[in-house]
C-alpha cells in the first residue's frame, strides 16, 4: 500500500488559524471517508486541548514517540474517528534534546516511515522556524499556509517560502511543495478583497479555491473541546472546511 499524504499545517505568524485548519480539515476527512492520522507538534498544545484532551496528563504522545521512548503505535489515540497523536508535557523541551543528536532533522521522518494505515498525516506545526519545524517540514510532502487576507500576514509568509526553499535544497530535492489556504476572509472588507486579489495573482494555482471565511462558530469550537462539525455542523464555518476538504480530495485524485 502507497504511503499516505503528509501534510504540515505551517505559518510563524500567530491568529491566522493555523490550528482550527489542521483540526478541521482532519475531522473533515474523516467524515468523506478518508483514514488520518493528526499529530499535534505545537509545544502550546492548542490541537491537543482543542480535542479535549489535557496535554500535561498524557504519557504518551508524540514527544515519547520523537525520543524513541514509546513506538507510534502505541502511542496513537483512537478519537473523533481519527487516529491521533497529541502534544504531550516532554514537547516543550524536546528541541533542545533533539539538537544534540546527528541528523536530527529527520527523526519524524523516520518514525513516519512505517505509517501505511491512512490517507492522511496532519501535522500541527509551532509558531516558529525550529528543530520541530524542521523535522515536520522534512517528513511532509506538502505544506498548508493558512493565510489571514491581511497585509502583515502576507508579509510575513516570506520567511516561511525562504524556510522550504532551504528545506527543499539542503534536505531533499523532490519537497516540500505547499499550498495557501485564504482564512479568516470577510468579502464586505475592501482591504480582504484587496489582499485575496494579490494573494490569487502572486500564488496562483497555489492558492485553494476555497475560502475559510470569518465565523465566530469556528472561534468558539476548541473552547469546547469540538471541531466546527460537531459545534455547528450548519454554520458557514462547516461549509467552508468541507468545501475545502473536496478541493483537496479533487486534487489528489487529479
Amino acid at each position: 500500500m502507497a504511503g499516505p499524504d503528509i501534510i504540515a499545517f505551517c505559518n510563524q505568524k500567530g491568529g491566522v488559524g493555523k490550528t482550527t485548519c489542521a483540526l478541521n480539515i482532519a475531522v473533515g476527512l474523516t467524515l468523506l471517508r478518508k483514514k488520518v492520522l493528526v499529530i499535534d507538534f505545537d509545544p502550546q498544545a492548542h490541537l491537543t486541548y482543542s480535542l479535549g484532551l489535557d496535554a500535561n496528563t498524557l504519557p504518551g504522545a508524540i514527544d515519547a514517540v520523537m525520543t524513541g521512548e514509546k513506538p507510534l503505535a502505541e502511542a496513537v489515540l483512537d478519537l473523533k474517528g481519527m487516529r491521533v497523536l497529541p502534544a504531550g508535557p516532554g514537547l516543550a523541551k524536546l528541541e533542545t534534546e533533539l539538537a544534540a543528536r546527528s541528523e536530527n532533522e529527520f527523526i519524524l521522518k523516520d518514525r513516519l516511515a512505517g505509517v501505511t494505515d491512512v490517507s492522511y498525516v496532519i501535522i500541527d506545526c509551532p509558531p516558529s522556524a525550529g528543530l520541530l519545524t524542521v523535522n515536520a517540514l522534512v517528513a511532509c510532502r506538502e505544506v498548508f499556509i493558512p493565510l489571514q487576507m491581511e497585509f502583515l500576514a502576507l508579509k510575513g509568509m516570506s520567511r516561511l517560502l525562504t524556510l522550504i526553499e532551504d528545506i527543499r535544497k539542503s534536505c531533499r530535492t523532490d519537497g516540500p511543495s505547499y499550498r495557501v489556504i485564504p482564512t479568516r476572509y470577510d468579502a464586505r472588507k475592501r482591504l480582504n478583497n484587496a489582499i485575496m486579489d494579490k494573494v490569487r495573482e502572486r500564488f496562483g494555482p497555489r492558492v485553494f479555491r476555497a475560502v475559510i471565511r470569518e465565523n465566530i462558530a469556528v472561534a468558539e469550537a476548541p473552547s469546547f473541546g469540538q471541531s466546527i462539525f460537531e459545534y455547528a455542523p450548519r454554520s458557514h464555518g462547516a461549509e467552508d472546511y468541507l468545501d475545502l476538504c473536496r478541493e483537496m480530495l479533487r486534487r489528489r485524485q487529479g
